[in-house]
């Protein structure tokens, strides 16, 4: 599996697309604001001859999901999201606007996820991982084969995601850090909500939010 980072919006949420060489692909977070971001996107999938066979948002944050309608006009495809998700979902465009942003309400409509399904597209697979924290319905997506980890807003580099948003809970945090983060392979790759990429293993050793859960 190869991936593809975009950072989109004045917060700069990660939208990435994750793709093999079957040519299929999948996006998660796509936070794309405005024509510009999503053409950029859209260009990039039609460059590289990609086929994106479904969205999935690690959490329903306005940010990571701006360019949803957009997505789901133009390709047809369907969206994955966790269940505990969908207040956040149907107040996006509210909280946007809190934010300072304009967005069309997102469809609501969504395949709900549950932790420890397996999400498949080409040759490639994402393991679901709910981790709730830094909303009910947060979940990471756990690329066994490419140590990679898609965490959205549960762990940043040298950082963790906010919990004083509505759902947001810092005990809940930790607990999903400790019992489906810190067991994985040191050598795993995070690839976060916002941010530069790390590893878990840097993290283990700077990361003051993870270094006493050890």
């Amino acid at each position: 599996m190869e991936c593809k980072t975009f950072y989109f919006n004045a917060l700069r949420t990660c939208c990435y697309v994750a793709y093999d060489a079957t040519g299929n692909c999948v996006i998660i977070d796509p936070g794309c604001f405005g024509e510009n971001e999503e053409q950029r996107l859209a260009h990039y999938l039609r460059d590289n001859q990609l086929t994106p066979k479904f969205i999935v948002n690690t959490h329903a944050h306005f940010d990571h999901l701006m360019g949803l309608r957009f997505l789901i006009n133009q390709y047809n495809i369907p969206f994955h999201l966790h269940p505990l998700e969908e207040e956040n979902l149907k107040r996006a465009s509210n909280y946007a606007r809190l934010f300072g942003f304009q967005m069309i309400q997102p469809e609501c409509q969504y395949i709900p996820l549950e932790d420890g399904e397996t999400l498949t597209f080409g040759e490639s697979q994402l393991k679901v991982l709910h981790t709730p924290g830094h909303s009910p319905g947060s979940v990471c997506l756990y690329d066994q084969q490419g140590n990679r980890l898609f965490t959205g807003d549960l762990l940043f580099a040298g950082s963790v995601g906010r919990t004083d948003l509505p759902g947001g809970d810092y005990n809940l945090l930790e607990k999903s850090l400790s019992e489906k983060i810190t067991p994985l392979p040191e050598q795993t790759v995070v690839l976060p909500g916002h941010g530069p990429a790390t590893t878990l293993s840097e993290e283990l050793a700077q990361n003051p939010y993870l270094q006493h859960l050890c």
